[in-house]
């Protein structure tokens, strides 16, 4: 199945950057569509962005788009989140996800806290 391993979050004040990574083992990723998906407290899980095998193909949520740059390395089995220009709003939980299609990812990472101060 494989397993995805998220790292790089924290506490930042706004208009602040952070990078996440995600580390993938346990199966080659290399094909798979990889992404980052957030969900803040008592709302619906959100798309933030997603990458294709090649890095070819890259689609960002609307309420990044702009400020956040998705990026992989396929030798290294990794993917990276860089978010700038942080507000508020982006704090919430962050996952990595990886599957044949955005719409179908069925491995997903544990998540990992990006907290946004004002």
């Amino acid at each position: 199945q494989g397993q995805l391993v998220e790292s790089g979050g924290g506490l930042v004040q706004a208009g602040g950057s952070l990078r996440l990574s995600c580390a993938a083992s346990g199966r080659t990723f290399s094909n798979y569509v990889m992404g980052w998906f957030r969900r803040a407290p008592g709302k619906e899980r959100e798309f933030v962005a997603a990458i294709d095998w090649s890095g070819g193909s890259i689609t960002y949520g609307n309420s990044v788009k702009g400020r956040f740059t998705i990026s992989r390395d396929n030798a290294r089995n990794t993917i990276s989140l860089r978010m700038s220009s942080l507000k508020p709003e982006d704090t919430a939980v962050y996952y990595c996800a990886a599957g044949p299609l955005i719409t179908t990812m069925p491995i997903w990472g544990q998540g990992t806290q990006v907290t946004v101060s004002s």
